[in-house]
C-alpha cells in the first residue's frame, strides 16, 4: 500500500459525495490513518458517521477563519500523532449572490470572506501546522478552471482560487526546506454540494463531455487517485504544480 501507516489530516468533508470524502476514501484504501475536522455541532453530525465508515482516528472541530481554534487542532493532533505527513485542504466559499450576480458587483465583504476562507486558510493551516509536519509531508489543496480562465459565475470563486494557487507556489519554496511538498488538484466539475452554489452547472458538465479528450467529467475517485499519488512518495520530486484532474479539458481551445 502506497500510504502505509501514514497520517493525513483531511480539513473539508462535507458529505459522501465530497470532492475531500473521495481523497479520503482512496488513502484508507492505502492504509493512510485518517482524521477529520468538522465546524460546529451541525457539521460534526456529518463528519462522525463518515469518520466511522472510513475508519478515521478521530474528529475535531476548527473553523479556519479562526486562529486560536487553528492552533488548538493542531495541538489535538500533536497530541494524538505526534506528527503528520498529509496535510488534505478542501475548503472554499463565497456568498452565494457573489456567484450569481456580475464579478463587478463583487463587495468588499464578499471578497475579503472569499479570498479569506478559500485562499488565506491554506496559509493559517501550514502556518500552524509546519512544527508537526513530518519530514517529506504533503500538502494539498483543490482548486480550477475558473482560477486561470473566466468561467460564468465562477467569478470572485475564481479570483480566490488564483491567489490559493499562487499561495501554493509560494508556501511550497518556504516549506520545500524542510522537505515539504505543496501542490494543487484542480478537478474539473463534479455534482458537490459546493459545486451546487455555481448557477448553470449543467452546462458545464455538457460541455466537458463535449469537448475534453476523455469526453467524459470526472469523480472523486479519480481525484482520489491523483491525491493518492501527491500523498505518496511517488510524488517525491513533485512540489508548487497544479496538477489537472478533467480529462483533459483544460488544454481545449474553442
Amino acid at each position: 500500500m502506497l500510504l502505509a501507516d501514514k497520517k493525513a489530516v483531511i480539513f473539508g468533508v462535507a458529505n459522501e459525495r465530497s470532492i475531500a470524502y473521495g481523497v479520503s476514501k482512496k488513502f484508507k484504501e492505502h492504509g493512510a490513518k485518517l482524521a477529520f475536522s468538522y465546524v460546529g455541532d451541525a457539521l460534526k453530525k456529518r463528519v462522525a458517521p463518515i469518520s466511522e465508515d472510513l475508519g478515521g482516528d478521530f474528529i475535531f472541530d476548527c473553523d479556519v477563519t479562526k486562529d486560536e481554534q487553528i492552533l488548538a487542532a493542531r495541538e489535538q493532533v500533536k497530541a494524538t500523532w505526534g506528527q503528520v505527513d498529509i496535510l488534505v485542504h478542501s475548503v472554499a466559499f463565497a456568498n452565494r449572490e457573489d456567484l450569481k450576480n456580475r464579478y463587478v458587483d463583487t463587495s468588499r465583504e464578499g471578497f475579503a470572506l472569499a479570498l479569506d476562507i478559500s485562499a488565506y486558510s491554506l496559509v493559517a493551516l501550514c502556518q500552524a501546522f509546519e512544527p508537526i509536519l513530518a519530514p517529506n509531508a504533503s500538502v494539498m489543496t483543490m482548486t480550477y478552471l475558473g482560477s486561470q480562465r473566466v468561467v460564468g459565475r465562477y467569478n470572485v470563486m475564481g479570483v480566490a482560487k488564483a491567489a490559493l494557487e499562487a499561495s501554493v507556489r509560494y508556501l511550497a519554496c518556504d516549506l520545500g526546506q524542510n522537505g515539504v511538498r505543496v501542490n494543487a488538484l484542480s478537478p474539473g466539475p463534479i455534482k458537490t454540494l459546493a459545486a451546487s452554489g455555481v448557477s448553470g452547472l449543467k452546462s458545464i458538465f455538457t460541455k466537458v463531455e463535449e469537448s475534453a479528450p476523455l469526453a467524459r467529467n470526472v469523480t472523486t475517485e479519480d481525484v482520489g487517485n491523483a491525491a493518492v499519488f501527491l500523498a505518496s512518495d511517488l510524488s517525491s520530486g513533485v512540489t508548487a504544480e497544479t496538477i489537472y484532474v478533467d480529462s483533459g479539458y483544460n488544454v481545449m481551445g474553442v
